[in-house]
């Protein structure tokens, strides 16, 4: 009882750090999508306190808007790289 006492506290904690780094600097798609996979098996566990879930799911969220605009930001690049035959200059759409 104490080690997983122990464990969820240690989940809680790197979660809250997870959370103000990730709003302090952009993480890469990668990074991101690691991020994703370990909150979904957090909420699919069921352990996590309500308040806890919802903060978990609410950085779920923005995490999926970025890896979405990456993908965009990509698919714009390979877009003008495939028409022209050549590589045009790309202003992301996120700048």
């Amino acid at each position: 009882m104490r080690l997983l006492l122990k464990s969820r506290l240690f989940e809680a904690h790197r979660l809250h750090n997870l959370m103000t780094t990730a709003t302090n600097k952009k993480p890469s798609y990668e990074s991101a999508i690691a991020e994703l996979e370990s909150i979904v098996t957090q909420l699919e566990s069921g352990q996590l306190p309500l308040e806890q879930s919802l903060a978990v799911y609410q950085r779920g969220a923005e995490l999926i808007k970025l890896c979405q605009q990456s993908l965009a930001d990509i698919e714009q690049k390979v877009s003008i790289l495939t028409e022209a035959n050549t590589l045009a200059t790309y202003q992301p759409a996120s700048e």
